[in-house]
């Protein structure tokens, strides 16, 4: 999946950062289910490929950056890895996110925009329990990501998490990423979204960043 033609009005960029994809039965199989609607948007569904486009991780950041503010949703999937995301896509929130332009003064190409994690673990859902061997539940591990949304002004919107990713039955997989399409492309018409606040971010002083600063 491409990006999207030249002249149209990107609405929605995914950010797929799978570091094996070509393994990945849950994750191909969502964007599978999702491309055959990706057309009734008239191509303004932008879908990057973090490790298909970055193999050497050298980050083009102007484009990444383009892609994000012509948006007005920003999809994360990816698989948990140690409780967090996969390495090029932090390198890509490292980068891409910059101060002066995602937060801090000046900051603001972010602001107003959604933030949705669509995530899948290896681990089941029990194992997500204070009685499993992850000891704690799911949302103990995503204030990093809320705190990311809040900080860049964007409204953090409730994740889609699949569990269980490496043993979950066929069925399973085809309703989750059906839900995923369905969702996508529904959005914003989420019946939830009307209970949700816009983010008005946070004000981060120009001093922290002082060599920046000084620059």
């Amino acid at each position: 999946m491409a990006d999207a033609p030249a002249g149209l009005s990107t609405e929605i960029v995914v950010v797929v950062a799978h570091p094996t994809l070509e393994h990945s039965r849950v994750t191909q199989r969502m964007l599978a289910t999702t491309s055959t609607g990706l057309g009734a948007r008239n191509g303004r569904v932008d879908v990057r490929d973090l490790y298909a486009r970055y193999p050497d991780y050298f980050i083009d950041v102007a484009a990444e950056q383009a892609a994000l503010k012509a948006a007005r949703l920003v999809v994360w999937l990816q698989p948990v890895h140690w409780y967090s995301m996969p390495p090029l896509l932090k390198l890509w929130l490292d980068e891409v996110f910059a101060f002066g332009w995602a937060y801090g003064p000046g900051g603001h190409a972010l602001r107003g925009k959604d933030l949705w994690l669509v995530a899948s673990t290896g681990g089941p859902e029990a194992s997500y329990h204070p009685s499993g061997h992850n000891r704690y539940f799911f949302d103990a591990y995503l204030p990093p990501y809320e705190q990311t949304a809040r900080l860049t002004g964007m409204r953090w919107l409730p994740p889609l998490v699949l569990h269980g990713a490496h043993r979950v039955d066929e069925a399973t997989l085809d309703e989750h990423a059906r839900l995923f399409a369905e969702r996508l492309h529904s959005w914003p018409a989420w019946p939830e979204l009307a209970d949700l606040e816009p983010e008005a971010g946070c004000e981060v002083p120009a001093d922290a960043r002082p060599a920046l600063a000084a620059e």
